[in-house]
């Protein structure tokens, strides 16, 4: 019998050994440190990293293990986008999209997820989806039946009635509305409950009027203190994190009062909402690449004249606002609001964030380090032991020239390539 066990053992210890994956590469960046590393080396098994080294020390493995060498390469965490719709699509605006059925924006969700995984982004937050769709997108890549990204899913977003996150484009004869509007602290800890139930892992708020919503103002708040309180209370409680769309200085200071752990856009925040995001702890993902999009193609897409008044009349404000709290030190976090402008290229955003007071390391740092910790995640971010083996390579150093992320070469989902365009 001892015989038996010893022998299974060590079939299982060859089984073990034969899936190791070894991935070098000319050099590594720690985004802990900030520091160009060597001749990396980094053992990866069952999807995660095992042991990262550099210099003349190679990571340990089995003589059998599948070696990917990256020669020439950088590498760099995969990437983590904050904010994206997964199930949208920028070119139909307006009311154009009223010639697909329903089912359309399921359908694109597949393509959209795939372009956004070889832009790099191996991990997404997705905040806010029509019917599910970002839920069971999630589940499918997870079954290995469609490419994409990691998801963290929201699910539908909600807000007040007649406010961003309901239906806002329709007459009465129409009867359209969202089914989660929350117009009370009771209606919002139902709406929590409701959406985690259905398999929502985050929550996400409107707290504020928007600019792609008809009837809105971005400055107008619209859930009040107590709502919030209460929303956050719930999801706390049920330990979902909540992300606000703010663009009005009101509703981010008084999201943040609530508890928000992000507040998305964050358009209009003024000194006090930069010392309160600051004090309270508060993250910040403000998508300052969109505009350059919508400007330029929102007309052609359908997109009403209204709606591109105030992404025009918003622009400049949030982008000094952005310089103004990283300045402060206030956290930041990276969201392009990819669904606005096309998926895949969720990267633009990268020299926007340089010229708007970032160093390439810091906007690097918003995309890795800080989104895992906004996510409250120790399993992407970082590339160290017990973390999923998620990275992207490219051919020179992100470190003096952010822009080389908008073309990655190489991107490795759990220690298996899904891309390699070198």
């Amino acid at each position: 019998m001892r015989r038996i066990l010893a022998l299974g053992l060590l079939l299982v210890a060859g089984a073990a050994q034969a899936a190791d994956t070894l991935i070098t590469a000319a050099r590594l960046l720690d985004v802990r440190s900030g520091r160009l590393l060597d001749s990396p080396s980094i053992l990866v098994r069952e999807g995660r990293i095992v042991a990262v080294t550099h210099g003349a020390q190679p990571a340990p493995g089995s003589p059998e293990a599948t070696v990917i060498r990256l020669d020439g390469m950088t590498l760099l965490p995969g990437l983590i986008d904050m904010h994206t719709h997964i199930d949208g699509d920028p070119q139909y605006g307006g009311y154009t999209g009223l010639q697909f059925n329903d089912r359309f924006w399921s359908m694109i969700a597949v393509p959209n997820a795939a372009r956004t995984l070889d832009a790099g982004f191996t991990t997404i937050r997705n905040v806010g989806s029509s019917e599910w769709n970002d839920v069971g997108l999630r589940e499918a890549i997870d079954a290995g039946k469609v490419r994409g990204p990691r998801i963290v899913s929201a699910a539908h977003a909600f807000g007040s009635t007649g406010g961003h996150c309901d239906s806002t484009f329709f007459p009465p004869s129409m009867r359209e509305r969202s089914p989660y509007n929350a117009d009370s602290p009771d209606e919002g800890r139902k709406r929590v409950r409701e959406l985690r139930k259905y398999g929502a892992q985050l929550i996400k708020i409107c707290a504020t009027g928007g600019v792609f919503s008809r009837n809105t103002e971005p400055g107008q708040q619209q859930l009040s203190l107590r709502e919030m309180s209460a929303i956050v209370e719930e999801a706390h409680m049920q330990g979902l994190r909540v992300a606000a769309h703010a663009h009005g200085a009101a509703g981010i200071k008084d999201a943040i009062r609530a508890g928000v752990d992000t507040i998305e856009h964050a358009s209009l925040i003024d000194d006090e909402g930069i010392r309160l995001a600051r004090e309270k702890g508060a993250w910040l993902s403000m998508d300052i690449y969109n505009t350059e999009y919508t400007q330029a193609e929102g007309r052609r897409n359908g997109v009403l004249e209204d709606n591109l008044r105030k992404d025009r009349e918003i622009a400049e404000i949030q982008r000094e606002g952005f310089r103004k709290a990283f300045a402060a030190g206030v956290k930041m976090v990276y969201g392009t609001d990819a669904g606005v402008h096309p998926h895949g290229d969720n990267a633009r955003q990268f020299r926007w964030m340089v010229e708007y007071g970032m160093k390439p390391i810091d906007a690097i740092r918003a995309a890795t380090l800080n989104a895992a910790e906004a996510l409250d995640s120790a399993d992407v971010g970082v590339i160290e032991p017990g973390r999923y083996a998620d990275l992207v390579a490219v051919a020179g150093d992100p470190t003096a020239d952010v822009t080389l992320l908008e073309a990655v070469a190489v991107v490795i989902k759990g220690g298996e390539v899904m891309r390699d365009a070198r």
